[in-house]
């Protein structure tokens, strides 16, 4: 299960945070802990180069995109190399609506259109869509197939 995908920008705040089977309480350990991670880890790090970490029983893939921060958090199933496709759907998805790697303002102006893309690629905590073509039309709020 994906049990968290968050978005946060360089001063470590939050900007979008979605989970998925994480009791409210353990939330708030959660965005400090990747917050810390990514402070850490990202200072110099190329755009969409892709960290991976484990925290106890859950792998965690983070990167940066634009001027924003992408965690991604999942157990089981949900591995290293299965979180590093999540990531990509989703920072493919995030350019696509942006035009190009986002500036904290850019994401910010285009936060609705993102959230939909988050919500149409991770369903519950699962993987849902990684279709670039597929998640834009369903976004338009149109069928994914026309008939």
């Amino acid at each position: 299960m994906i049990l968290a995908v968050l978005f946060a920008n360089s001063d470590g705040n939050i900007l979008i945070e979605r989970f998925h089977g994480v009791p409210p309480e353990e939330r708030l350990h959660w965005r400090s802990f990747l917050v810390k991670l990514g402070s850490e880890n990202l200072k110099g790090s190329k755009n969409e180069e892709l960290h991976v970490a484990s925290h106890k029983s859950v792998s965690i893939v983070y990167t940066t995109i634009g001027d924003v921060c992408l965690y991604i958090v999942g157990k089981d199933e949900y591995d290293e190399l299965a979180l590093a496709e999540v990531i990509f759907a989703i920072t493919s998805a995030v350019k696509d609506v942006c035009g190009k790697p986002p500036s904290e303002r850019l994401f910010l102006d285009k936060y609705g259109r993102i959230c939909l893309c988050l919500d149409e690629i991770v369903w519950k905590g699962l993987l849902e869509n990684t279709e670039k073509d597929r998640v834009r039309r369903l976004i338009r709020l149109k069928p994914p197939v026309e008939p």
